[in-house]
């Protein structure tokens, strides 16, 4: 059906901008977010379940009239072209992923970072001193806490201490490793390799060996080159508090089989 629009004289601009936004004519507010694959943070983009932090923006920024468009990249990458502006926000960061980024009050979700080796392993982590006795993986520019972070780059040269996985496929490499026995353990949001090995057929073939205490509050971190940030900051603060209050974001943890940490 055909809208049309009459305007009343004196034509006000008001109603010739209801008239042409209703039209179809005045293009919306598009709002780009991106990460790698960190299923159930985020997922396959285009899929019936992109992810809990897409869900969650994609229905929190349409109510204020804003489009989420939704890519997948690699994880440096994208910390890269959010920090330049290129994109609107990073799904999934830490403050330590990028400290210069935007950050809402309320964190989305609390990241428990756990170590996972074979089931034949008698490794535990019991703090730093306990990492001298395995190889380590973990992703690029991913963000473990303060602790952690500092005894990658200090090791990260050496593979006999740290390997470094990277690209779109890095959680599968390290998956990959560990199964290869060539690293020990691997450090990993619990949310993400509960999901993966289920995905895999795999569940339960892991044994998870301690995580790291406290858990990391992970965000949808936005832009600090945009001017725009600071709105979206403001509409995505309130529309998580809203969805905590009315029970929305638990039913959406529910539907990807996952409990608030």
């Amino acid at each position: 059906m055909q809208l049309r629009c009459r305007l009343l004289r004196p034509a006000k601009v008001l109603t010739l901008l209801a008239c042409l936004a209703l039209s179809g004519w005045v293009r919306g507010e598009t709002l780009v977010i991106a990460a790698d694959r960190w299923c159930p943070i985020n997922c396959e983009p285009g899929s019936e379940r992109p992810g809990i932090f897409v869900e969650l923006a994609r229905d929190i920024f349409a109510e204020a009239g804003i489009e989420v468009r939704y890519e997948m990249r690699n994880w440096a990458r994208v910390l890269q072209e959010v920090r330049r502006g290129e994109i609107n926000a990073a799904i999934g960061a830490g403050i330590g992923d990028a400290p210069d980024f935007l950050f809402t009050e309320t964190p989305v979700a609390m990241s428990r970072n756990c170590f996972y080796t074979l089931p034949d392993s008698s490794w535990r982590y019991d703090g730093l001193a306990s990492l001298a006795e395995v190889r380590l993986g973990v992703i690029n520019d991913y963000s473990y806490g303060v602790e952690i972070n500092a005894y990658v780059a200090a090791h990260h040269r050496h593979v006999d201490q740290v390997q470094v996985a990277a690209g779109d496929k890095a959680l599968d490499i390290n998956l990959s490793k560990l199964g290869h026995r060539r690293i020990d353990a691997m450090i990993e949001n619990s949310w993400v390799v509960q999901a993966r090995l289920a995905e895999q057929g795999r569940s339960g073939e892991l044994r998870e060996a301690g995580c790291r205490e406290p858990d990391v509050p992970i965000y949808l971190a936005f832009s600090p080159a945009l001017k725009a940030s600071s709105r979206h900051v403001q509409l995505f603060e309130q529309g998580l508090l809203r969805y905590r209050a009315n029970g929305r974001l638990q039913a959406l943890l529910k539907a990807y089989g996952v409990e608030r940490h």
